[in-house]
């Protein structure tokens, strides 16, 4: 019965074992998710004022400003794009300093909280 066993062990669980391998490739999410050149941080909409046009957002780490969580004010560089966001909204963004402000460049809601 050894052959047997031998057999088994060098057809079966190596498949398994190399599909295992490539799924968890897969499986593990970045820290940060890329769009072209940008970097997007998750963050979740916790007021947008239409009358300034800026957006409060808590917000996962900023890596391209050195910024750690917590919720903070943006501008938004298009001011007009707020005016589909609404509190609770799960969202990615780019901010970049500018004159000393911090300004969203890009955002888009990828949650929307009635859902």
């Amino acid at each position: 019965m050894p052959g047997l066993d031998a057999s088994a062990q060098t057809t079966q669980p190596t498949t398994p074992m190399e599909h295992m391998d490539h799924a968890s490739h897969s499986a593990q999410a970045p820290v940060a998710i890329h769009s072209g050149a940008q970097e997007l941080t998750t963050g979740e909409v916790t007021r947008w004022s239409e009358s300034t046009g800026k957006v409060t957002i808590r917000h996962a780490e900023i890596k391209n400003l050195d910024m750690p969580p917590m919720t903070m004010v943006f501008a938004l560089k298009e001011p007009s794009r707020g005016a589909s966001l609404k509190t609770g909204d799960k969202v990615l963004f780019h901010a970049e300093r500018s004159s000393g402000a911090l300004v969203i460049t890009h955002i888009e809601i990828v949650a929307d909280h009635d859902h």
